[in-house]
């Protein structure tokens, strides 16, 4: 969302997490904004018993936690790294000051938040589906046309059946299961584990680093 060297200039700092590391609560005090510089971050709410529905799968470039430092309320949900990763933070006064010095970033602020929460009321919308399939291809569909944990080289969707259940509120089993009928029938490939859309995209992914 920033540039780099400019929240470095800025006073930001970089921070280094570990796998499975929690960067902040939900309900903990906001007092930094979060970019994602290198890793995978993932944002989820936990029910009592532990169960977690996962809000959005952080990619590199992409800021989290972005909700408090515009309405002054807690956390809405906890962050935690999916693997090694490297954040950069920036105090949220000198974040306040960057919106008023630069009304463009604002905005382009402004259009993610519109962007997230459109994608709120797509997954509410779908959740009213009882066809586990019918949810699952509507999510991929959307993140393909948003170009969002889909490798555009090759099609590869870069999340796990246990991620794409926690987004879709089903069993991983049910995923499994229905994502295998999904490749038998051609609309998504499935090669060693992986998952991939339309059924070209395992002879792209032998030459996509991704």
């Amino acid at each position: 969302m920033v540039d780099i060297a400019y929240l470095l200039a800025l006073g930001a700092t970089y921070k280094k997490v570990a796998a499975g590391e929690v960067i902040f609560f939900e309900g903990n005090r906001c007092n930094f904004y979060y970019q994602l510089v290198s890793g995978k971050i993932r944002w989820a709410n936990f029910n009592n018993e532990g169960k977690e529905y996962l809000q959005l799968l952080v990619e590199p470039g992409e800021c989290f936690g972005e909700l408090p430092l515009f309405d002054g309320a807690p956390y809405a949900a906890t962050a935690i790294a999916d693997e090694d990763s490297l954040v950069i933070k920036l105090h949220q006064s000198t974040f306040h000051q960057l919106l008023q010095d630069h009304p463009e970033i604002h905005f382009s602020f402004s259009r993610l938040l519109a962007q997230r929460l459109r994608f709120k009321f797509f997954i509410l919308t779908e959740l009213l589906h009882n066809e586990p399939e019918e949810r699952i291809k509507s999510l991929i569909a959307y993140l393909k046309a948003n170009n969002h944990n889909v490798c555009t080289e090759c099609g590869k969707i870069k999340l796990t059946r246990q991620q794409i259940a926690n987004m879709t509120c089903l069993r991983v089993e049910t995923v499994i299961r229905a994502m295998r009928h999904m490749h038998e029938r051609g609309e998504i490939s499935i090669r060693k584990g992986k998952v991939f859309m339309g059924n070209l995209a395992p002879v792209l992914s032998q030459k996509c680093p991704n």
